[in-house]
């Protein structure tokens, strides 16, 4: 399936790479902004129709690259999933959300990242890419929840060293009820962000 005959007509378009859990979640606060999603993962758009038929309007199946062709790319996959599921594509000029954790499972013990936050590793496999660091602090369960609770809004927290780019996920985040907060640069704001 190529990105041109996906019918984007919502932008901008949310591209999330990963259908676990945190993809999901991903899926569900875009589509709460009112954005349309193209949902991607290492099996092919096949394997995602029940996915996308319980996600309801707004959801689409596609590729990897669909998703990549989208105004904002989100990594929602596990750790050790992020080097095979970034490779082989050109992620220049991307606005890419990195909402991965450096942990591994089964066992969720922390990945080595030698003295590293997990978003420089992620900067570096994805060059050229305006990196923003968000929502990794939260869990899946949470992430997909509406974030609107008693009259008031639930924090996610955003970093990046692109100003654009991470208002672009701020204005996301506004947009899907969350009270976005600005932690910063990539490397300590993503530290703050960061388990492990």
């Amino acid at each position: 399936m190529a990105a041109e005959n996906l019918a984007i007509d919502r932008e901008p378009a949310v591209g999330v790479i990963g259908a676990g859990h945190a993809g999901l979640a991903w899926a569900r606060t875009a589509l709460r902004a009112g954005r349309q999603v193209v949902i991607a993962n290492s099996h092919g758009p096949d394997s995602l129709r029940s996915t996308v038929a319980a996600l309801g309007e707004g959801a689409l199946a596609g590729t990897v690259d669909d998703a990549v062709a989208c105004a904002i790319v989100v990594l929602a996959v596990p750790w050790a999933a992020v080097a095979s599921a970034v490779s082989g594509v050109d992620w220049e000029g991307r606005t890419v959300v990195d909402g991965t954790n450096p942990l591994l499972f089964p066992d969720l013990t922390p990945a080595p990242l030698g003295g590293r936050t997990s978003s420089e590793i992620v900067a570096g496999l994805v060059p050229g890419a305006r990196l923003v660091k968000a929502a990794s602090h939260l869990s899946a369960e949470l992430l997909g929840q509406d974030p609107i609770l008693s009259g008031g809004r639930r924090v996610i927290f955003v970093s990046g060293d692109n100003a654009p780019a991470k208002q672009a996920i701020i204005d996301l985040f506004n947009a899907a009820g969350f009270y976005p907060i600005d932690l910063g640069d990539l490397v300590s704001g993503g530290r703050m962000q960061q388990f492990g």
